[in-house]
């Protein structure tokens, strides 16, 4: 980019340091906070359909509604980001996801539980891009793939807390305790957003951008999305993202004990597995994207093409349930989609002038979790209509991912050529225009 249009959005390159990581530390609470509350369904599911006396589709249309609510949520988001800054959108996220858990915490019927999952949804949709701009406000463009994979990495920690602490309160102190319980983080990171966040350092404002109604707002979303390399980030966190959230939230717990055999310390074992995995490989891809860039598309289509590998030999196994050696590879794999999602962003970033950030990430946001609604969906109607055949169910994981490799495919070379071209007009410009 041209010194005239980066200084034009932030005047020179955040310079990063001790007091940038302080404040990005306290929206990535947030967010990791919200992640919390996001998967504590997926450690409930069970207690779930007993204390609501539902089904698996009725069960699957919790997780449903919230990712509904949250993709839907994803460029309004976006939009507001880049409109009214990072702090103002984290905080009502904030009181809107605590409000949320409270409400599922106390909810005395199905209805009430569905609208305060919802409520839920909205709030944790207004986290992960506002995280997203605060680390390009705070840190220097070169860090922006490890700072993202950071923040991903520290969701997945949130995802831990669920798996380990959140579970075992659940069948300690029983369904209320708990989730009102775990309301107070909610609360606690709400105060540190509103006492002490900053959208900036100080003297590094951007450039006041004046309301110009919706016309403006449809150019926004226009422009990102004629970029191929937001189309493409799109797709990439469309078909990394899905197959282990759709584990981790909902369906990977009563899959190992219902059609596996497991008993549920082991299950979650299990899903803690997912999780750990996912933190180191985050910090793995992030190293190998900022070293060498071109590695984004290879790590992608990688793990989309190990994880359907071992989905595939996990359900065709013979037996009558697939050995624990194999259910082990299965969720170590599944660890990897978390850190390959991250790599829609490493697509949809350098194709976006800063202005546009919000929307293009709240774009490519979309992705993943449209993907996971579809998913949760699928194997709930299937487990009914089969009667609990999770083979068949899980089977829906490999249309989806055939249907986003097709897009990959297709859009990669246009993002390629795009992307090379935005690299040398930027060269160009910065050589004649002094900075």
């Amino acid at each position: 980019m041209s010194a005239t249009a980066r200084d034009a959005t932030l005047p020179g390159d955040p310079p990063g340091g001790r007091r940038a990581v302080l404040v990005w530390s306290i929206g990535v609470a947030v967010y990791f906070v919200a992640v919390i509350f996001r998967t504590s369904l997926g450690v409930a599911g069970l207690d779930a359909a007993d204390r609501f006396h539902v089904g698996a589709s009725a069960l699957s249309t919790f997780s449903i509604l919230q990712l509904l609510v949250y993709a839907g949520m994803q460029i309004p988001v976006g939009l507001l980001v880049d409109r009214l800054g990072t702090k103002k959108v984290l905080s009502i996220g904030a009181l809107l996801f605590t409000i949320g858990q409270l409400g599922f915490a106390f909810s005395p019927s199905y209805g009430t539980a569905l609208a305060s999952r919802a409520l839920l949804g909205c709030g944790d949709a207004m986290t992960f891009i506002s995280v997203l701009r605060l680390g390009t406000r705070w840190f220097p463009a070169r860090r922006g793939p490890m700072i993202a994979q950071l923040a991903g990495l520290v969701g997945m920690a949130g995802n831990l807390v669920s798996t380990l602490v959140l579970a075992r309160l659940l069948h300690g102190i029983g369904w209320t305790p708990a989730f009102a319980g775990s309301a107070l983080a909610g609360a606690v990171v709400l105060a540190l957003t509103l006492l002490f966040l900053k959208d900036h350092p100080e003297g590094m404002e951007p450039e006041p951008s004046p309301h110009r109604g919706a016309a403006y707002v449809r150019g926004q979303i226009a422009a990102a999305w004629r970029e191929p390399g937001t189309r493409l980030g799109l797709w990439v966190h469309f078909t990394t993202q899905f197959p282990a959230m759709v584990f981790l939230l909902l369906w990977g717990l009563p899959f190992l004990v219902e059609a596996q055999g497991l008993s549920r310390a082991t299950a979650g074992e299990l899903l803690t597995l997912v999780v750990l995995s996912n933190m180191v490989i985050g910090l793995v891809y992030g190293q190998i994207v900022a070293r060498h860039h071109a590695a984004r598309l290879p790590l992608a289509l990688g793990t989309v093409g190990a994880t359907a590998l071992l989905w595939a030999a996990t359900l065709a196994y013979p037996g009558r349930h697939a050995p624990m050696w194999l259910l082990l590879v299965l969720c170590a794999v599944l660890g990897a989609c978390g850190p390959a999602s991250m790599l829609g962003f490493d697509f949809a970033r350098p194709a976006n002038p800063p202005e546009r950030q919000g929307t293009a990430s709240g774009i490519t946001n979309m992705g993943g979790f449209i993907a996971s609604m579809t998913t949760l969906f699928a194997i709930g109607v299937l487990l009914d209509a089969t009667g609990d055949d999770y083979t068949v169910a899980f089977g829906s994981v490999f249309v989806l991912q055939a249907l986003g490799v097709s897009q990959i495919l297709r859009l990669r070379g246009r993002a390629a050529r795009r992307e090379r071209e935005r690299l040398i007009s930027s060269r160009i410009e910065t050589v004649h225009v002094p900075a």
